[in-house]
């Protein structure tokens, strides 16, 4: 991860929406036009995992928990991301897309060219259905590649709160199948978590996504050590993400597989947390790490790369390109897509983020500074956002 290639007056040819060509300026191929730019250019920030489509912030969640009251508490007393599901439920899919279009733009904005956007806020087909139809469309009108995931295990909602053995063959014989029949997602994932779902519920949920052509990932050992590293490496999932209560058999399992761990850094710095993800220990190990923003509304209102880059560093121990690896190319490899994203090489997406810096280490320094100037999406430049 800390084998990254750096190139001095360097020049790219975009051919179409990919790269042609990328070397040395002066042995650059002519071209119909040419534009020079000032600072460095990096491959397009991956966001592997977010949930922008929700309503309002959680901010009665943020004050509890500055008073001390932790996040099983929250949720117990009916906030957290059942806050979220009333919310989501009680919004029409117009106000929904709006909210998210915003934000998503805000995203883009900040050099994330791919986004991955979960569903999860609906617990319910319909609510969970226009969540999806939600980045479907927006999809097909923001000049960002987003991918869709099905997260209708992210809870259990509470009117299934004594019947989990019903909810979850919901989920397996009514959700994904009319997920997967309309095409709305690519992948599955599961909050695999004591509390919330077990690896024996989580392994039947991801079973049936695998059955219906999805692919599966895992929110893995957040707040407790629970196996779901293990499963993640298990069911060959793309990704294991959070990771911050992984076990060592966790860590081995995911260094001897291709799941990709995918560390939240933001999320646990929003959360009041003093220990993070062991990156060093992973890395270490042998396993392929990523990095992600998790921008959602309750645990981690972050829609900055960069920020988690700097994060990655301060808080996580990583070299600076360790995070620029996380969240280019590994960070494209837990979506499946690392064949053609999260790198400048010919035959890639052209999809480029142009920082304001002098130095390259500076795009995981700046904390919070919007270091990122210019954006390109499948080889056009992207207006101001």
């Amino acid at each position: 991860m800390a084998e990254l290639e750096v190139l001095q007056d360097a020049a790219v040819l975009i051919d179409g929406e990919r790269i042609g060509w990328v070397g040395p300026r002066t042995k650059a191929p002519k071209a119909d036009r040419t534009d020079e730019v000032a600072g460095v250019i990096f491959p397009g920030f991956v966001d592997c995992h977010t949930h922008a489509v929700f309503g309002s912030p959680r901010l009665d969640d943020h004050e509890r928990r500055a008073l001390g009251v932790d996040y099983k508490a929250i949720a117990a007393a009916g906030g957290g991301i059942l806050q979220s599901v009333r919310d989501v439920r009680a919004r029409s899919e117009t106000e929904l897309e709006a909210l998210t279009r915003t934000r998503l733009r805000t995203l883009l904005g900040n050099g994330a060219t791919t986004i991955e956007v979960k569903s999860g806020y609906g617990l319910e087909l319909d609510a969970e259905l226009k969540q999806l139809r939600v980045i479907r469309r927006l999809a097909g009108e923001l000049p960002v590649s987003l991918v869709p995931t099905f997260l209708g295990a992210h809870e259990v909602p509470p009117e299934y709160r004594n019947q989990r053995d019903a909810y979850v063959r919901l989920v397996c014989e009514e959700m994904i199948p009319t997920v997967a029949k309309e095409k709305l997602a690519q992948s599955c994932d599961v909050f695999c978590e004591p509390g919330v779902f077990s690896v024996a519920e989580s392994r039947r949920i991801l079973s049936a996504a695998a059955r219906h052509g999805l692919t599966v990932k895992l929110h893995a050992d957040e707040l407790d050590g629970s196996g779901g590293a293990e499963l993640a490496a298990e069911l060959g999932a793309l990704s294991a993400d959070h990771l911050a209560a992984i076990s060592d058999s966790g860590i081995k399992a995911l260094a001897s597989s291709a799941t990709v761990a995918v560390l939240l850094p933001a999320t646990m710095v929003f959360l009041g947390k003093r220990s993070q993800a062991p990156a060093r220990r992973l890395i270490d190990a042998g396993a392929a790490v990523a990095l992600a923003s998790d921008y959602n509304p309750g645990t981690s209102p972050t829609m900055s790369l960069p920020l988690v880059m700097t994060l990655g560093v301060s808080q996580l121990g990583l070299r600076h390109a360790e995070a620029v690896t996380a969240v280019t190319i590994n960070a494209a490899a837990a979506l499946g897509l690392a064949q053609d994203r999260g790198q400048i090489a010919p035959g890639c997406v052209a999809d480029l983020a142009l920082a304001a810096v002098d130095d390259w280490r500076e795009v995981a320094y700046w904390m919070g500074r919007g270091v990122v100037s210019a954006v390109w999406t499948a080889g056009s430049a992207c207006p101001a956002l």
